[in-house]
């Protein structure tokens, strides 16, 4: 079991990682040894997570999620298979933690006296910069 928060867990045998080869270089060692990790973690499936951090996780996770709701995460930035699959486990539990919190809501608030004395302003400004612009054919008619 991986501990995310006091009330979220997740079993290991819901996390498959597949080891494939690293792009980039490296020499010999990128050719012949699969050190990346490939995660992927099935979250419209996935019984642990309550229903609000599966809805969260699934808009927060952006082109990382498949279209039958699993996060692919690649993690490759390290030379042995161990340090990625860490790395890779490390950023799904940042993933559902920030799916975990809840976002603050918007409290509206009215613009103040001085953002609108500003707005009306720079309005005014930009009139007059288009008034010089006028030809002056059309004060003539």
């Amino acid at each position: 079991m991986i501990q995310i928060t006091r009330t979220i867990s997740i079993d290991e045998n819901e996390i498959h990682c597949d080891f494939i080869r690293a792009s980039g270089p490296g020499g010999q060692n990128v050719n012949k040894v699969s050190t990346a990790v490939q995660l992927r973690f099935n979250v419209r499936n996935c019984p642990s997570l309550p229903e609000y951090v599966r809805e969260r996780m699934v808009r927060i996770a952006g082109k990382r999620i498949t279209g039958d709701g699993t996060v692919v995460i690649v993690a490759r930035h390290f030379r042995t298979q161990e340090r990625n699959r860490q790395d890779a486990i490390n950023r799904l539990i940042g993933l559902i933690l920030k799916a975990a919190e809840t976002p603050k809501p918007r409290r509206q608030t009215r613009p103040t006296l001085a953002s609108k004395k500003r707005r009306l302003d720079f309005k005014h400004h930009r009139g007059g910069t288009k008034r010089l612009r006028q030809s002056s054919r059309l004060s003539d008619d």
